[in-house]
């Protein structure tokens, strides 16, 4: 038989607390970037950097920090503080682009400083982050932080335009409706409508990922395609919005200033900057939204069942609109002075 060699005691703690100390600092904070970018809240990346002081030290490392995904940066409305705004501060400066848009959000339409939030969504839309040049989009459209008269059709049309080749769906179904209209740009009825098949198919993809991420039964008569006769799922909120959303509803009676409404999109949370700012409803007259985005989501989750009766309403929409721009579905169902700024903004079209 062979003799068992001697050997020294495994002493536990000590044996893990080496293999720990070993590990070169940039395998850790390879570890933390891949953390980072993974984590489904802040809580999963901030309860690792409690661990030790090396991690903490670590996980603040810049390249960390530009690796944090949006819901890494997700901040709750309620635990807004000084520190949270000098985190999202640390990873705007070291380039993430999803703190470039969230911080930029919150600074234009919670801290009201108009400049500074506009600077910051500017820089992540010239990193092609679809969300933020959508954004950018509305703020020319609807002329947010000024006055009236400082809408720019043609440079909504040219961002809703660059998000739109991203895929961003909304940015897609603006664009499509700009083009049935002649709203900034010449008018393009079938080009419209290829645009808001390609919205429509966009939306069936990110359903499909989600449902087959929940190993859910897919319904197709009841969740997808909002444009052609289908409820709408609910979408997935970003968290800046889910933070707006909080923010204002905190606020005495939800709203944001006197005179000032919300966006009647609950998944929105996007405040007027100025009275009137945002589009009414011309059936009822009880909601606004800020773009067709919100106004389709809303309409098949909510606002059909509460509008004026459909004959009423389809009387009041369409007087001014030729039969050709009427789809089954009432699409266009919010209508607003559009129609005498068509000559101020009009281009010679736009390639997709």
């Amino acid at each position: 038989m062979k003799k068992l060699r001697n050997e020294a005691p495994f002493q536990h703690g000590k044996t893990q607390s080496d293999l720990f100390e070993s590990l070169h600092d940039d395998i850790v904070i390879f570890i933390l970037c891949k953390l980072s970018s993974t984590a489904s809240s802040p809580s999963d990346f901030i309860a690792v950097l409690h661990t030790c002081k090396r991690l903490n030290k670590l996980g603040l490392h810049p390249f960390v920090l530009s690796k944090s995904c949006s819901k890494a940066l997700a901040v709750r409305a309620k635990n807004w503080c000084e520190e949270a705004h000098k985190f999202l501060k640390l990873c705007v400066n070291a380039g993430n682009i999803e703190a470039y848009y969230i911080l930029g959000m919150i600074r234009f339409y919670c801290l009201q400083n108009r400049g500074s939030g506009a600077s910051l969504m500017a820089k992540a839309a010239v990193k092609s982050h679809a969300p933020a040049l959508y954004s950018l989009a509305l703020l020319q459209f609807n002329g947010s932080g000024g006055l009236k008269n400082d809408k720019d059709l043609r440079a909504g049309v040219a961002l809703c335009a660059r998000a739109a080749c991203l895929g961003h769906p909304d940015a897609l179904r603006e664009l499509a409706h700009c083009l049935q209209e002649g709203y900034g740009v010449r008018r393009n009825i079938a080009e419209g409508h290829r645009l808001l098949v390609q919205a429509n198919s966009r939306e069936l993809a990110s359903v499909l990922r989600v449902l087959k991420n929940k190993s859910t039964h897919i319904n197709f008569d009841s969740e997808l395609l909002s444009d052609y006769g289908f409820n709408q799922a609910s979408r997935q909120m970003h968290p800046v919005n889910k933070f707006m959303v909080e923010w204002f509803g905190s606020k005495e009676n939800g709203v944001p200033g006197q005179g000032l409404r919300m966006c009647s999109y609950k998944g929105c949370g996007r405040p007027e900057t100025r009275i009137n700012e945002f589009r009414r409803c011309s059936g009822c007259g009880k909601v606004n939204y800020c773009s067709r985005g919100c106004q389709a989501y809303d309409w098949r989750l909510h606002h059909k069942v509460e509008c004026a009766p459909i004959e009423e309403w389809m009387g009041h929409a369409f007087d001014d609109v030729g039969e050709e721009e009427v789809n089954m579905n009432g699409e266009d169902y919010v209508v607003d002075d559009r129609t005498v700024e068509i000559e101020e903004g009009e281009v010679d079209g736009i390639e997709i």
